[in-house]
């Protein structure tokens, strides 16, 4: 008896954690749409959230346009350098971590000069859990990588 129940327990696991590893994946990603696309809907989504007007609409979507279009210009980089097979030096890095820090500087500076300053606080509070969830998200994933390489 106590067998049958350890094998029922184990084949549930199973397959709730397939289900869960499926569901992971399968969520829609915006890297499959155009940059305007993407900066649409970022747009329309901060305005649903800040309850921007028109104007802080424009300027933010403008912003979002020239962010994607470097992000998947930069995703393409990646991609091209991967597939060669090169690492990158330790200059290398430094290089494109200075820049990438430089931008979101920029960034943030650009959002500020959009928003009033209820809007800016709101958006940053948005903006620390959004890159908290993704940091979460980037930790399981590596973890099931290493687990899987074992």
């Amino acid at each position: 008896m106590k067998k049958l129940v350890l094998a029922i327990l184990v084949m549930a696991g199973l397959s709730a954690t397939a289900q869960d590893h499926d569901m992971k994946y399968k969520r829609g990603t915006m890297k499959d749409l155009s940059p305007e696309q993407v900066a649409t809907l970022q747009t329309k989504k901060m305005t649903l959230a800040l309850d921007l007007n028109e104007t802080q609409q424009s300027k933010l979507k403008s912003i979002f346009i020239e962010e994607a279009k470097m992000r998947k210009s930069r995703m393409e980089d990646f991609k091209a350098q991967k597939e060669d097979g090169k690492k990158l030096t330790a200059e290398e890095r430094y290089k494109r971590q200075n820049e990438r820090l430089d931008h979101q500087i920029e960034r943030k500076n650009a959002i500020k000069s959009i928003l009033d300053a209820e809007q800016y606080a709101k958006w940053e509070k948005m903006d620390h859990h959004k890159k908290r969830k993704f940091n979460d998200k980037r930790k399981d994933h590596k973890k099931e990588r290493r687990m899987s390489r074992e």
